[in-house]
């Protein structure tokens, strides 16, 4: 494969601008260098907020088939309440594109390569469970967090009563900006969550997206 340093066109897709920012967060945490403003030329790849899934799924065949195309694409997508069905989704435009991929979905991340193109996917919040960007925040809250705990039997409380004005599958999003409301800082979004150092990027399922970050984009 060509050097990635060396060439353009390596690529993270996100759904959206929370998942844009917590990636840059992460990446600067670990010191990954990303292509941006500030580093134009001298990052391993650039992160594009695709505006949704459906935008983001519509762009994979696209950037590989167009005048300067990806030689690296890497999605991070959310798994909502069907994982298999997003792995289905995703699976499916890059076998039409050649790539042979699992029934399921790696537990580390798929990373698969066709030639000199080369694929990752992560399914939020970890390559195994339904969920999004906001349950895998969740799983960076310290170990043995006392608020975390209080705040769930609270938004059960809360559901139990039909108080609650958000859809059940968004209780992780009322549950992480909740808890993020009580830091020292309150109300800081999920992105300042990581680079204020309220949740801890140590925890396993941090370290193995991060791994599979550092496998897909090395050079």
């Amino acid at each position: 494969m060509a050097n990635i340093q060396d060439h353009p066109n390596a690529l993270l897709l996100v759904e959206g601008n929370d998942d844009f920012h917590v990636m840059h967060a992460l990446c600067k945490q670990f010191d990954i260098p990303v292509r941006n403003r500030e580093i134009p030329n001298g990052g391993k790849f650039s992160i594009k907020d695709c505006k949704g899934i459906e935008k983001l799924l519509e762009q994979i065949p696209i950037l590989f088939k167009s005048a300067n195309p990806m030689n690296t694409l890497g999605i991070i997508i959310d798994a909502d309440t069907d994982l298999a069905s997003r792995w289905q989704s995703a699976s499916t435009i890059f076998k039409k594109m050649g790539f042979v991929l699992p029934e399921e979905l790696p537990k580390s991340g798929l990373i698969a390569e066709n030639g000199d193109l080369k694929i990752g996917v992560w399914i939020m919040p970890n390559n195994n469970l339904s969920g999004m960007l906001e349950d895998f925040m969740v799983f960076l809250a310290p170990k043995n967090d006392p608020l975390l705990p209080i705040l769930n039997e609270t938004l059960n409380d809360i559901e139990a009563k039909a108080l609650n004005h958000y859809a059940l599958i968004h209780k992780p999003k009322a549950l992480i900006h909740a808890w993020l409301a009580l830091q020292s800082d309150p109300g800081s979004p999920l992105a300042q969550g990581i680079t204020k150092h309220y949740l801890d990027t140590d925890q396993e399922t941090c370290k193995m997206l991060i791994d599979w970050i550092n496998r897909l984009f090395q050079p």
